[in-house]
C-alpha cells in the first residue's frame, strides 16, 4: 500500500513539470502601468483655487506663466462667460477669441467709459492725420516735378537758341573786324590825288 502511495504522489508531482513548458508559451503579464504626467494647474484654476481637470477648457489659453492674462480678462467677463463663450466656439477660434476678450479687458481696464471704443477712435485719429500728411507729402512731390520738368524746358530752350545766337555773334564779329581792312584795302580812301572819287569834289562847269 506505501508503495502504491508512493507511485501516485510521483506522478502527480511530476505532471506539473510536463506542463511547464505550456505554461512558458502563454502571454506574459503586461508591464505595470506607468503613472500619469502630473501637470501643473493653469492660470485660471490656480488664481480660482480649484482642481484642474484632464480636459479643463481653459489650460490650453491661460497657461500657468501668464496669471495676468486670466486675471484681466476675469475682471471684466468673469470665469463663467469666459467658459461659456469658450464652449460655444470651435476650438480653432478659441485662441483668438481669447485675444480679442484680454484686449477688450485691458482695454475696459484702461478706460472705463469708452473701452475699446476709445482706443479704436484714437488710432483712426492717427490714421486719419497720417493720410493728411502722406498727401502733403505728395503735393509737395508733384510740384517739385513740375518745377524740375520746367527747368529741364528752359535749358532746352536755351540750349536750342544758343547755336543760333553764337552764329550770329561770329557774323557780326566778323563783319566789324572785315570792315576796317576793306576800308584800307579801298583806294578810294587811299589817295586822293589816286582817287577817282576825288573828281566828283570838282565842278562839272568852268
Amino acid at each position: 500500500m506505501e508503495c502504491s502511495d508512493t507511485n501516485t504522489n510521483s506522478t502527480t508531482s511530476s505532471t506539473p513539470l510536463s506542463r511547464s513548458p505550456s505554461s512558458s508559451s502563454s502571454p506574459s503579464p503586461s508591464p505595470p502601468r506607468t503613472p500619469p504626467i502630473v501637470i501643473s494647474p493653469c492660470a485660471a484654476c490656480k488664481i480660482l483655487r480649484r482642481r484642474c481637470a484632464e480636459k479643463c477648457v481653459l489650460a490650453p489659453y491661460f497657461p500657468p506663466t501668464e496669471p495676468a492674462k486670466f486675471t484681466i480678462a476675469h475682471r471684466v467677463f468673469g470665469a463663467s462667460n469666459i467658459i461659456k463663450f469658450l464652449q460655444d466656439l470651435p476650438e480653432s477660434q478659441r485662441a483668438d477669441a481669447v485675444s480679442s476678450m484680454v484686449y477688450e479687458a485691458g482695454a475696459r481696464i484702461r478706460d472705463p467709459v469708452y473701452g475699446c471704443a476709445g482706443a479704436i477712435c484714437q488710432l483712426q485719429k492717427q490714421v486719419n492725420e497720417l493720410q493728411a500728411q502722406l498727401a502733403k507729402a505728395q503735393a509737395e512731390l508733384v510740384n517739385m516735378q513740375c518745377q524740375q520738368a520746367n527747368l529741364v524746358a528752359l535749358i532746352c530752350m536755351e540750349m536750342s537758341q544758343s547755336p543760333q545766337a553764337t552764329v550770329q555773334q561770329s557774323l557780326e564779329s566778323n563783319f566789324i573786324t572785315s570792315t576796317p581792312n576793306s576800308y584800307q584795302n579801298n583806294p578810294c580812301f587811299l589817295n586822293e590825288d589816286n582817287n577817282p572819287c576825288s573828281l566828283w569834289d570838282h565842278p562839272l562847269w568852268t
